[in-house]
């Protein structure tokens, strides 16, 4: 049986990757477990691959838990596809997006195909590179169901005026009418007026 053996690096953090061995037989759902195990996220993240191109266009999405709209369009399932099916090229590419609600996005790239190895269990990370980042903290991203009924997801306009003080009554701009006279008066004071013939 052949061995995929892919690079998974983060997007926005290219010194963090890993190396991970994968049967020819698996699904995307077992990269997508094997990715997140390496990284120490929740499995259970809505997220996609997408088959790409050398420059990671998107093309076909893969997807785990997705919204009924892309049900409705046909989306394929991480479940039910084989890797073997989408690998085209020695170097195939996957765009990977990891929790929707709070993505990290990922270059996902075939470097190596091998032979299994006896005694070796797959999947297997080879290679670990790096600390993942944290996952967002959740406070950080109060999401609309956390917050009561009554709560607003705004700040009150009161709220503003008791912390810094600001009332509708404070005037900023000077009036456009005003303009004329101050500058009158500041040519009075410093002796300016009209032009003067040199």
């Amino acid at each position: 049986m052949a061995i995929y053996r892919f690079r998974v690096s983060f997007e926005d953090y290219e010194d963090v990757y890993r190396d991970i061995d994968m049967p020819s037989k698996s699904t995307f759902m077992d990269l997508h477990t094997e990715i997140q195990k390496s990284t120490g996220y929740n499995i259970e993240a809505s997220s996609s691959f997408y088959v790409s191109n050398d420059q990671w266009k998107k093309g076909t999405e893969i997807a785990y838990l997705p919204t009924s709209r892309k049900i409705e369009v046909g989306v394929l399932l991480m479940e039910d596809v084989r890797l073997s099916k989408f690998i085209d090229d020695p170097h195939q590419k996957f765009y990977y997006i990891y929790n929707f609600d709070r993505p990290y996005e990922f270059h996902v790239e075939l470097i190596k195909i091998l032979k299994e190895e006896e005694g070796k269990v797959y999947p297997l990370v080879f290679k670990s590179v790096g600390i993942a980042p944290k996952p967002a903290a959740a406070a950080n991203f109060p999401v609309s169901s956390d917050l009561d009924d009554d709560e607003e997801d705004f700040i009150e306009e009161d709220s503003v005026v008791e912390q810094y003080g600001v009332d509708d009554e404070d005037e900023y701009a000077i009036d456009e009418g005003d303009d004329d006279e101050n500058e009158e008066e500041g040519q009075e004071e410093f002796g300016l007026g009209e032009e003067e013939d040199y």
